[in-house]
């Protein structure tokens, strides 16, 4: 499964990173990023994440008052 945020939508309010700071991050800019392999991806990058975590990244998907987190299977 694949995440990404669309970075000209993002807020920086951080509901993801309370949801899933396993995969999400908040970077200096003030704004979320997706993590992969232990690394920040850049702007509207997209993440390739393990199944495992798909509730906690649903949930960030779900929260964000932005709407700017998108899921792919």
């Amino acid at each position: 499964m694949r995440v990404w945020i669309d970075h000209d939508e993002c807020a920086g309010i951080g509901v993801c990173v309370d949801a899933c700071p396993e995969l999400f991050e908040m970077a200096g800019d003030g704004l979320a990023y997706v993590r992969q392999g232990g690394q920040t991806l850049g702007r509207n990058q997209v993440a390739e994440f393990d199944p495992s975590l798909g509730e906690s990244v649903l949930d960030a998907a779900e929260d964000c008052p932005q709407d700017c987190i998108y899921i792919e299977a």
